[in-house]
């Protein structure tokens, strides 16, 4: 099959691309197609939010899947400019949508511009790249030729698991691998929640909302920061010098040193501390040395010695730090020999390409876009630049002119 566009991945990244595609007026829905093994287009996204019981997004209203930034508040029935906190569909500071609205809003795009048959539920397994085209082939075995494809891959699937936590048994789990329909617990059961993130703190403040007893372990304090990146990262004033920064080594370490890992928003910190005042959460600041798996409990033991027995262990580590893709990406960047910096990431040019079929957005972007390219506003901004390009070359702008 002859596409004009493949896009890898039918999260945030992708969708947003395809709507920019689309909008711009650089590709016709029928000649673009969104490779992504789920059933449905952004499920992973709702099967993690929904895992952690995520009530209101990190970021502002501004930052979703469309291409009009006010089209989220315009969906939510407000002016442009003119955002509502009414019937708790956004909340502040800057305007925050609940997920429900978020995802409402997601649905939305993906039905205006008509992007779901266009999803191809097939992972690709292995690509090649040419001089004047890309062939992919998905793990089922059926095979497509496009002119150009966006890797709008969103992260590494694997979670992160301690070494102490690496044991076979059901009741250890990792938050990104249960499921997200049924209740986390039972009803007053103790669960461990090791973490000391959003993820970890909305975790358990869901346990405790379904009636279980929950006990927050985190290695550090509780640390608080109203986005996972500094907003200066947003504009010139820190992108001005990172861009500056020709070495891609050294950018990998601005990048890690911005991030605000293991944070919480002033509004989760506050639900937290509110927790634990009624006794609704445990608050545990340690490090978990060992584990013991006996037949009535799940036994912690803490680096001071300490030990706490509980029925249930939901390790709310993150993923492990490592390329996304997998063999697939990294057969392609071995056979078409496309530049990759120590850390593994690509090396792109301003225009995000890593080879001139071939555009990244999220993760593989990081080196270009910054600490916020795994983000929404990453999305944006990466989409933003890549539109640019290619609304000179397939002369868009001179169309609209005339």
């Amino acid at each position: 099959m002859q596409l004009e566009w493949a896009i890898v991945g039918g999260g945030i990244h992708g969708i947003h691309f395809a709507s920019h595609l689309i909008t711009r007026g650089i590709a016709k829905a029928e000649d673009i197609r969104i490779f992504d093994p789920a059933p449905q287009l952004l499920a992973q996204w709702r099967k993690r939010t929904a895992a952690t019981g995520m009530q209101f997004l990190r970021s502002a209203s501004v930052h979703h899947v469309d291409v009009d930034p006010w089209s989220l508040d315009k969906f939510a029935g407000g002016r442009k400019g003119k955002r509502t906190a009414k019937n708790g569909l956004f909340a502040p500071p800057y305007s925050r949508p609940a997920l429900e609205l978020f995802n409402a809003h997601c649905d939305h795009i993906i039905e205006v511009y008509g992007l779901k048959p266009l999803h191809i539920q097939k992972r690709v397994s292995s690509c090649e790249v040419s001089d004047d085209s890309v062939s992919l082939t998905t793990d089922s075995g059926n095979s497509f030729t496009a002119a150009n494809m966006a890797l709008t891959i969103g992260g590494t699937d694997e979670p992160a698991r301690p070494t102490w936590a690496q044991i076979d048994d059901p009741r250890i789990t990792h938050i990104f691998e249960a499921s997200t329909n049924a209740p986390l617990s039972t009803s007053e059961e103790s669960v461990a929640v090791i973490g000391g993130g959003i993820t970890a703190a909305q975790v358990a403040l869901r346990l405790a909302s379904e009636g279980a007893r929950p006990h927050l372990i985190s290695r550090h304090p509780l640390r608080q920061h109203q986005f996972d990146s500094d907003p200066g990262w947003l504009g010139p004033k820190n992108m001005k010098s990172f861009s500056r920064e020709k070495n891609p080594n050294k950018r990998r370490m601005i990048i890690t040193k911005a991030r605000h890992r293991g944070s919480v928003p002033p509004d989760v910190k506050r639900a937290l501390h509110r927790g634990f005042q009624q006794g609704d959460v445990q608050w545990h600041e340690n490090e978990v040395e060992s584990l013991t798996a006996t037949t009535d409990a799940l036994k912690l033991r803490f680096k001071n010695g300490e030990q706490l027995d509980t029925s249930r262990v939901i390790l709310a580590t993150g993923f492990k730090p490592k390329r996304p893709g997998g063999a697939m990406i990294d057969k392609l960047a071995e056979t078409a020999s496309l530049p990759c910096a120590e850390c593994g990431f690509p090396i792109v040019d301003r225009a995000l390409r890593w080879h001139p079929r071939i555009f990244v957005t999220g993760p593989l972007a990081e080196l270009e876009i910054g600490p916020v390219a795994r983000n929404i506003v990453g999305a944006q901004r990466a989409c933003d630049r890549i539109m640019r390009v290619l609304e000179r070359e397939y002369g868009v702008e001179k169309r609209r002119a005339s």
